[in-house]
């Protein structure tokens, strides 16, 4: 496999629904509330590649989001159903994740992207270098293990 094949391998693609909990009053969701969504979207990628939270803090490493960077498109509202893909696009010395939100018909209503960390889950230190227990893990994800 090659390096251009990573991206389409490294994602995964959830769908939710709009609850009216995330609806500010102008009627649309509140920007904040999209970090949710991508949030769900990363953890099935991780979950995907055997590297969860829980495999997380089993391997001592913390993955705090240093990063962020967002823009909204087109408004979500209430009841809407969409797509959230997620994309690992670097692992090397950090996490750096994609992300699109899509309407039904496939519109883009908005993309972003954050960068991750590793820190010492006891002390916080930053850790240089990716653990190796990730490499390993996204390694067997690729080789289709």
């Amino acid at each position: 496999m090659n390096e251009a094949e990573f991206p389409s391998r490294l994602t995964a693609v959830v769908a939710l629904q709009i609850p009216f909990h995330d609806i500010d009053s102008a009627g649309v969701v509140w920007h904040g509330h999209y970090f949710k969504y991508l949030e769900v979207a990363r953890c099935a990628l991780l979950e995907r590649i055997g590297y969860n939270y829980d495999a997380m803090a089993a391997s001592g490493i913390g993955w705090p989001i240093v990063k962020t960077n967002a823009k909204f498109l087109r408004p979500l509202v209430f009841k809407q159903v969409v797509k959230v893909a997620a994309t690992l696009r670097e692992w090397d010395m950090q996490l750096v994740m994609d992300y699109r939100i899509d309407d039904e018909n496939g519109v883009l209503c908005a993309r972003a992207s954050t960068t991750q960390v590793p820190v010492n889950a006891r002390t916080h230190e930053l850790q240089f270098g990716t653990p190796g227990v990730l490499l390993d893990r996204i390694k067997g994800y690729l080789d289709g293990g």
